[in-house]
């Protein structure tokens, strides 16, 4: 009994510690996370989960590759118009191969075909409207 007791203990010691480290350090928490998401800039790839819909068909969950990141930006003031030096990037697809899957529930008079994108290759670049989501007002 008294050894069961000791282990116990051990046990707990080692899990608060781990988890002190854990919190302490979390770019080692595994080697699939070993990059500190907080610090990172740059493109990658990341596995992302949204719902696929269109009108006349139910929903369905898809997990698929997307292009995740922060790239480097900046502006200065300059003294010939516009005024302004800027260099924007943002995380953008490079390469892509398209999936294409039947949502249920569909209407007979609806395509139950979506075809969406998988990333492949995401790098850092300038933002094209024809692949990605661009903020170009604010």
């Amino acid at each position: 009994m008294t050894q069961r007791r000791g282990t116990q203990w051990w046990c707990a010691v080692l899990l608060c510690c781990t988890g002190l480290w854990s919190w302490l350090h979390p770019e080692t928490l595994s080697q699939a996370s070993a990059v500190n998401l907080r610090r990172f800039i740059g493109c990658a790839v990341r596995e992302f989960t949204f719902l696929a819909r269109k009108p006349g068909c139910g929903g369905l969950h898809i997990t698929t590759d997307a292009c995740w990141g922060r790239c480097e930006t900046w502006e200065k003031p300059v003294l010939d118009p516009p005024y302004i030096e800027s260099y924007q990037r943002v995380c953008t697809y490079n390469e892509t191969r398209l999936v294409t899957v039947r949502l249920p529930n569909c209407s007979s008079n609806v395509d139950p075909m979506y075809t969406y994108p998988v990333a492949l290759r995401c790098d850092c670049g300038v933002c094209l409207t024809s692949t990605t989501e661009c903020i170009t007002s604010v």
